[in-house]
């Protein structure tokens, strides 16, 4: 079975460029929609205890850790997009990787967005957080969250499965001493 040919840079640029806008778009309009239309700290049960709408503006990362110091939260998203884009223009050929990277992007970009643009303004403006599954976990998110609390386990599967950015793939040690069993033996040499 022969594999795909890699990407090229283009190509996966433009995976990731889609994959990334779809994502920042989804979530913003989740976002506005959540704010025009749900009460600020108050339940709204959509499927019973399952899925709960609670918005809240938080300042902080998860549970609202760290809220007097959002701008590091800022910086933190603008050097994790700022890498994502770096390793796409110079050393992603894989397709796994182009959409993982893309759909991470796009998580990121969100919630950047929230910093960089919501009150209280440039660069503390607080997530716009709205969905509540209480039987899942404890913590209110949004779309952003989804894509890269899901893009990060993603990213740690391509690791593990050894797909390097540039769609090869690591030779295990395993595989290696497989190979060199197989290898046909040279019992001529030195006579």
């Amino acid at each position: 079975m022969t594999s795909r040919a890699p990407l090229r840079t283009a190509a996966a640029g433009t995976i990731v460029v889609i994959l990334a806008s779809v994502v920042l778009i989804a979530d913003q309009l989740a976002k506005y929609l959540a704010l025009k239309h749900l009460p600020l700290k108050q339940a709204v049960h959509v499927i019973g205890d399952f899925l709960i709408f609670f918005l809240v503006k938080n300042p902080g990362a998860a549970f609202s850790l760290g809220s007097n110091v959002t701008w590091l939260f800022t910086i933190a998203l603008a050097v994790v997009a700022l890498v994502i884009i770096g390793l796409v223009g110079t050393r992603v050929n894989s397709r796994a990787w182009a959409i993982v990277l893309g759909l991470l992007l796009g998580g990121v970009l969100g919630n950047l967005s929230d910093r960089l643009f919501r009150e209280p303004g440039f660069p503390v403006g607080h997530v716009v957080d709205f969905i509540n599954m209480p039987w899942m976990m404890p913590a209110i998110f949004n779309v952003a969250d989804i894509f890269i609390t899901t893009m990060m386990v993603a990213v740690a599967i391509l690791v593990l499965l050894g797909l390097r950015l540039d769609g090869t793939r690591e030779k295990r040690a395993a595989d290696a001493a497989a190979h060199d069993q197989d290898a046909p033996t040279d019992t001529t040499a030195g006579h």
